[in-house]
């Protein structure tokens, strides 16, 4: 069997700590088996792993659905028909219901959260904290080939969290990987309250922050490019802000978004600063060829999370600790 089915079937065998290393470096120099359609049966258990998620019981879910519609159910209306639109992969396992009651269960629990604490009630333990996992959190560019991850800060203002234009999308890839919307709604809640609540408050200041560092980290990568771009005004809040709100689950197709997202959640979803960072050197000659760049970034080519990933894992010790410190801390 692969490795990683050895390692989920029998758990670690020197200690949790050693077992999620293993388990990361795993997921860099194997992958996760899957389907050409992206679809595993390993994937989602190891979502929920690395996101620190632990199975959520069936009638909780269900308690939130009788809810019925959410006070941000309008806009999730607005933007369900959008999800994945022309994804004929997504369209065949994904139904607009299942992600209407997704979005609708997650933004009453954000809601509920939100009035527990408006008036200093106790709230569920679920919802208490909403700091990063110590396993799970963040990866340093030093620890990054040893498979080894830090504590994530921690936040005080998930009272602010609540539905935004682009949930949508962050919560697709969930539904269609998971096997359930149980699964789905823990691994997607997870994601938006411990590790990236700051792209989906109201004012998405870790969308901006990210939009902004897209440029430094370009800029200390390849110069060049950089100031091309600068040169034809294409600032990285023209083009990226989709590719970092969505961890590039904007940019087709859906298989390698999840390859992407394997990545991602093993290592940090900050890394998808540089993910993003990655796909504009991958397009180097096109763009520095072009007097009209913004023609070419309107759409990014197509997702190759092989391509972009080695590049990514390259780029972490050409930058600055403070930039990087500001690239791990921007979502928070």
């Amino acid at each position: 069997m692969p490795n990683l089915d050895v390692l989920l079937l029998k758990g670690p065998s020197s200690g949790v700590d050693e077992g999620l290393n293993e388990l990361r470096f795993a997921i860099l120099t194997e992958g996760i088996p899957a389907n050409s359609e992206g679809m595993s049966e390993l994937r989602m258990y190891i979502w929920l792993i690395l996101l620190n998620a632990p199975p959520l019981k069936t009638d909780v879910y269900l308690d939130l659905v009788r809810q019925g519609a959410s006070p941000a159910h309008t806009k999730i209306q607005n933007d369900t028909f959008r999800t994945f639109q022309g994804d004929p992969l997504f369209r065949r396992r994904v139904t607009q219901n299942s992600i209407t009651r997704v979005l609708n269960a997650v933004a009453w629990r954000l809601n509920d959260a939100h009035e527990a604490r408006v008036n200093g009630w106790q709230s569920p333990p679920t919802l208490s904290e909403f700091g990063g996992s110590p396993d799970t959190a963040i990866m340093s560019r030093h620890s990054l080939a040893a498979s080894v991850r830090t504590d994530a800060s921690t936040t005080n203002d998930a009272e602010q969290i609540g539905y935004v234009q682009g949930m949508n999308v962050l919560c697709g890839p969930f539904l269609y990987a998971a096997r359930s919307e149980v699964e789905a709604f823990t691994g997607f809640e997870k994601l938006i309250t411990q590790e990236c609540p700051g792209y989906v408050r109201g004012s998405m200041e870790g969308v901006h922050k990210g939009v902004v560092l897209v440029d430094k980290v370009l800029e200390v990568v390849d110069e060049k490019l950089y100031a091309h771009l600068m040169n034809s005004h294409m600032e990285a809040k023209i083009y990226a802000f989709a590719s970092v709100l969505t961890m590039c689950a904007c940019t087709s197709p859906l298989p390698e978004v999840l390859k992407l997202w394997d990545f991602l959640f093993a290592y940090g979803p900050h890394l998808n600063i540089l993910c993003i960072v990655a796909q504009l050197v991958l397009m180097r000659n096109e763009l520095l060829n072009s007097s009209s760049p913004n023609q070419l970034l309107r759409n990014f080519p197509s997702l190759n999370a092989g391509a972009i990933i080695p590049l990514a894992t390259g780029f972490t010790s050409r930058i600055p600790e403070d930039v990087y410190e500001d690239i791990v801390n921007h979502a928070k």
